[in-house]
């Protein structure tokens, strides 16, 4: 691949074009705000600059209620030898340029599972996708010319490919994607008339629950209108989980003791398939989760602390496999949790105590 077209210099656009960019692919740069464009190129991008002939791929990234009228007015403009989107949604884009009797062979559609709460240009990034699974929905009628572009594609921005069919990609998304969204939001929206006193006692438990509620509405609103069949069947069954639980708390506020005993059940239950779920959530490098022991140090927030915490690590030869931080509310400290191999924890343990570092136990 020698040059590109993007369409689309939002967040993951412009990631996409960086990635590319930064591997002397020439990448032209375009959106329906030109000052969006302009930005992205200012950041190496590339150029805002429209191509004087065709282009090896043209990747549109605009949002999935824009994506199939954008992708066909490509096609028709002959701008490309390959054409590919990344929306987060797959089958509704494909059926409307079905629908328009359009030669698909050159398009396959595509989906980085990579993002972040904020959006937009300014906040992108060449290694967004580092890692991160990158969803392919080609077709029998996929030209194999266009497919190893979209691998290429994939491989400059360090992503990993993953081939699905359209509808059970958005099946997919649905669930560990698009409700999770929703069901932040509705935890977030809890807190905007509570007292300011239940505010304060915000930990970190909140801060992981409602993190995502901080995405663009109107991003989201496009994204979820574009999938709501298989979202309203997930919530469906949240939904059923939240009335038994409801059930099985009310049950534990009656003076009847089989009452009691089967609302104990009821909430252990859900609690416990709450566990067997999470156990199935990929761990480090897509491997099965690993069980880790977690060190806790108490650092001030001070400019160069993680990065001593992290040099003191690496010195006692043990590697942090994650690392979490936990904000002291109105102080300026805060608990930084690092995980690792539970045979590493005791000498790591050690090793900070000695170079002066203050761990919580228990």
């Amino acid at each position: 691949m020698r040059t590109a077209l993007v369409i689309g210099t939002g967040l993951i656009g412009t990631s996409a074009a960086l990635a590319l960019a930064g591997r002397g692919v020439t990448v032209h740069l375009r959106d329906h705000d030109p000052a969006s464009a302009r930005t992205a190129a200012a950041l190496g991008a590339g150029t805002d600059a429209e191509p004087e002939g065709r282009v090896d791929l043209v990747i549109v990234a605009v949002p999935p209620a824009h994506t199939a009228a954008t992708l066909a007015d490509a096609l028709r403009a002959g701008l490309g030898r390959g054409y590919l989107d990344v929306a987060s949604v797959k089958g509704g884009p494909r059926r409307e340029l079905e629908a328009m009797g359009l030669d698909l062979t050159a398009y396959i559609g595509t989906h980085p599972m990579s993002g972040k709460e904020r959006s937009g240009p300014l906040a992108a990034g060449a290694d967004l996708f580092e890692g991160r699974p990158w969803v392919l929905t080609p077709t029998r009628d996929t030209d194999t010319e266009v497919l190893n572009l979209a691998l290429e594609l994939v491989a400059v921005c360090g992503a990993v490919p993953v081939v699905m069919d359209a509808d059970a990609h958005d099946r997919a998304v649905a669930l560990v994607s698009h409700t999770p969204q929703l069901v932040s939001s509705m935890v977030a929206a809890r807190l905007e008339e509570a007292e300011e006193s239940a505010v304060r006692l915000c930990g970190q438990g909140i801060r992981d629950v409602t993190r995502i509620a901080a995405s663009d509405p109107r991003m989201w609103v496009e994204i979820l209108s574009a999938n709501p069949g298989p979202v309203a069947d997930v919530l469906s069954g949240v939904a059923a989980d939240l009335d038994e639980t409801v059930r099985a708390l009310r049950s534990l506020q009656s003076a009847d003791e089989e009452k009691r005993r089967e609302g104990i059940a009821g909430v252990e239950d859900v609690l416990r398939r709450g566990n067997a779920g999470r156990a199935r959530v990929p761990g480090k490098h897509g491997a099965a989760p690993a069980t880790y022991e977690v060190v806790a140090v108490l650092i001030s927030d001070q400019p160069g602390e993680l990065a001593r915490i992290f040099a003191d690590a690496g010195r006692a030869g043990v590697n942090i496999e994650d690392v979490r931080i936990e904000h002291a509310t109105g102080q300026q400290a805060g608990l930084v949790q690092l995980m690792v191999d539970p045979s590493a924890a005791p000498a790591l343990a050690a090793s900070l105590r000695e170079r002066g570092w203050s761990l919580r136990t228990g």
